[in-house]
């Protein structure tokens, strides 16, 4: 989570933008983009967002590729796709 945190401000740099700027820019609070550059902690939502408004949403489509490459956090090695969960 920090890794991402540490990416996002570095893009957010590059793009001289200041915190309160991204925080116009992506509708996300100026609280919620100072905890997430500073612990990694931030909502799905609110980092899709910030994604957007810095021109990096496009990472997100393929996130879940069928084509990800091999070695991938969410790679099922040669299991049978699950239909459902069996834990309630």
């Amino acid at each position: 989570m920090q890794e991402i945190a540490t990416k996002a401000k570095g893009k957010r740099l590059e793009q001289n933008l200041t915190q309160e700027g991204l925080a116009l820019r992506s509708g996300v609070s100026l609280g919620s983009i100072k905890r997430f550059e500073r612990t990694g902690e931030i909502s799905l939502k609110s980092l899709i967002d910030i994604a957007l408004a810095l021109g990096c949403l496009d990472e997100f489509n393929t996130l879940f590729a069928d084509n990800a490459p091999r070695g991938s956090l969410f790679e099922n090695k040669d299991e049978k796709k699950r239909k459902r969960g069996s834990v309630k």
